[in-house]
């Protein structure tokens, strides 16, 4: 059973799967006329009322993690999807659908009026779940060098 859990930064299990997802970014990275630059965005951001922090379980099993995080926007209140990871062994079980889905809410009940990420188009599956989600992609709202699709779906109601 898959099951969504607050979490600080700090929590050993978010920890760990924060090291994982980017620890997989720098072994699948695809460009190679450049590194991948981790950027972990700082705890105090990920905490409400910035932003959220949640850790996915599968049976129990820390499998997928995903924060939420304000930004600065003159067109609204936006916030940002950020390190949204599956383990590869829980891939295909809606771990990161059911993560998205969850920041999202979480990034209304902040009062968000837009959410936005950014990502790189060597990952495909996410980018089929950002669109699939209802995310349109956008110009870049940030200057993220690892990034080169960056989406935003608005949520005001």
């Amino acid at each position: 059973m898959l099951t969504l859990h607050d979490a600080s930064p700090d929590d050993a299990d978010a920890r760990a799967l924060l090291d994982a997802y980017i620890a997989d970014r720098v072994a699948t990275w695809a460009d190679d006329s450049r590194p991948y630059t981790p950027k972990t965005a700082p705890a105090a951001q990920l905490t409400p009322p910035n932003g959220a922090l949640l850790v996915a379980r599968l049976d129990g099993a820390p499998v997928g993690v995903g924060g939420v995080r304000r930004i600065p926007s003159d067109e609204g209140a936006w916030f940002e999807v950020k390190h949204l990871f599956a383990s590869p062994a829980a891939r295909g079980h809606g771990v990161g659908k059911a993560l998205l889905a969850a920041l999202e809410q979480r990034a209304i009940d902040l009062g968000a009026t837009d959410v936005v990420l950014d990502t790189n188009d060597s990952l495909a599956a996410a980018g089929g779940l950002y669109l699939a989600a209802g995310f349109a992609r956008v110009e870049p709202f940030n200057d993220n060098p690892n990034a080169n699709a960056w989406f935003r779906k608005r949520v005001a109601r």
